[in-house]
């Protein structure tokens, strides 16, 4: 019989989170209606999150994730470039961040169609990094999802969230999941621990969030 293929990492279920939010973003924008106003608010409360989703994802993995690749074999040189592209996607990131500032502050079709402009910039910014980490990464961590250090880097990072960030974590990670992305996620976070943490503690991304992309 054959072997059964890993499913994909916690860090790539992360990724099609990133690369969703980046399309939504994108598709809300260039439907943008000038003037209003409810609207902008509700695009920038989206991207807020949004904002500290990846900031959060990028900072944790240069600080955790990067001494537990190089334990299970990821070449020093290819974190390295890793850094690169998060330094570029940082950038990248400030930009769109004032863009979505004045926009909340306009509500105007001017300023959703510069957002729009520093949105396409940050998502091909950002999905070339993913693409490239997940090229160099993925098969490595699925194939090692049981090593002392990756246990061990799941224990550092559930210590840098408390309830509330990682509720609002992992109701992000679930809006709009595919069912493969679904069956990762469960198979990395036990049931309970998840269906607590995003059914209580994410109930503010569920009513302050998630309307923005639904209809």
């Amino acid at each position: 019989m054959a072997a059964t293929a890993p499913h994909m990492s916690m860090n790539k279920v992360i990724h099609c989170a990133v690369r969703r939010d980046l399309a939504r973003f994108r598709r809300a924008l260039d439907a943008f209606p000038d003037g209003d106003r409810a609207r902008a608010a509700a695009l920038h409360r989206a991207w807020v999150n949004f904002d500290a989703q990846l900031t959060e994802h990028h900072e944790g993995e240069h600080e955790v994730a990067w001494p537990a690749m190089r334990a299970i074999g990821i070449a020093a040189p290819t974190i390295e470039s890793f850094d690169v592209e998060h330094a570029a996607m940082a950038a990248e990131l400030g930009t769109t961040r004032a863009a979505m500032g004045r926009l909340e502050e306009s509500a105007s079709r001017a300023d959703a169609d510069a957002a729009a402009v520093a949105m396409e910039r940050l998502e091909t910014t950002t999905i070339t990094h993913l693409d490239h980490e997940e090229q160099q990464t993925e098969s490595t961590l699925a194939q090692n999802e049981d090593h002392p250090a990756m246990k061990e880097m799941g224990k550092k990072f559930s210590r840098r969230s408390g309830p509330a960030k990682a509720g609002t974590f992992f109701a992000w990670m679930q809006d709009g999941a595919t069912a493969e992305e679904m069956t990762a996620l469960q198979g990395s976070v036990p049931r309970p621990v998840m269906v607590v943490l995003s059914g209580v503690f994410g109930r503010r991304y569920r009513k302050e969030v998630a309307p923005t992309w639904s209809g």
